[in-house]
């Protein structure tokens, strides 16, 4: 089928790269508070388009939005382990004894959690603060901030970066969100 000479081509899938900010919700619609879909443009808003998993209202980063249920399961699928990396900075001194703890997994509300790649990044003593990054093979309830909570440190920043093969672009600026590419597209579905 052509319009003015043009093939016209049918999209029944849509996928979108948000760099979420802080305060706003990863839900598609609420009542009371600002949305990660109110974020989007007319001409980009669908009915059936929704966020991929969570991150926390004070979360800021990577968030896929489509209307592909298929992907957005095989993404969050348990079995599938698809990884998760965040940064963070936290109060307190980040250790290498963390790191084995990450490492083994901790017991959360009676949980145990996979083991986590703890990458210690930055430690100001002075301060009392830590810059790390971590990667987690799961998405239990608010995991990063309850597994640093669990080592005695609170976590007062934190940004998801990648997730499975596609990482947060630098030029994605918060609050803005753009279509992936195929090939984009393509390095999450093999990790699904």
């Amino acid at each position: 089928v052509c319009f003015e000479g043009e093939p016209i081509v049918y999209q029944s899938q849509f996928y979108y790269l948000l760099n979420k900010p802080a305060g706003v919700i990863s839900a598609t619609v609420d009542s009371y508070e600002e949305t990660v879909l109110d974020l989007f443009s007319e001409e980009a808003f669908r009915e059936d388009l929704f966020p991929v998993g969570r991150l926390d209202k004070d979360t800021e980063g990577f968030l896929l939005i489509t209307n592909d249920g298929g992907l957005a399961h095989q993404l969050l699928s348990p079995k599938k382990h698809v990884e998760k990396e965040y940064y963070a900075q936290v109060e307190g001194i980040m250790t290498a004894e963390d790191q084995k703890i990450f490492a083994k997994g901790i017991k959360l509300d009676g949980e145990w959690t996979l083991p986590a790649e703890l990458q210690i990044l930055n430690v100001d003593e002075d301060e009392m603060r830590s810059e790390i990054k971590l990667i987690l093979h799961e998405g239990k309830f608010h995991q990063v901030k309850r597994m640093v909570h669990a080592v005695g440190k609170e976590v007062v920043y934190l940004k998801r970066i990648r997730m499975g093969g596609l990482s947060l672009p630098d030029d994605l600026a918060l609050g803005e969100y753009r279509e992936l590419t195929s090939e984009e597209l393509a390095k999450l579905q093999e990790r699904g």
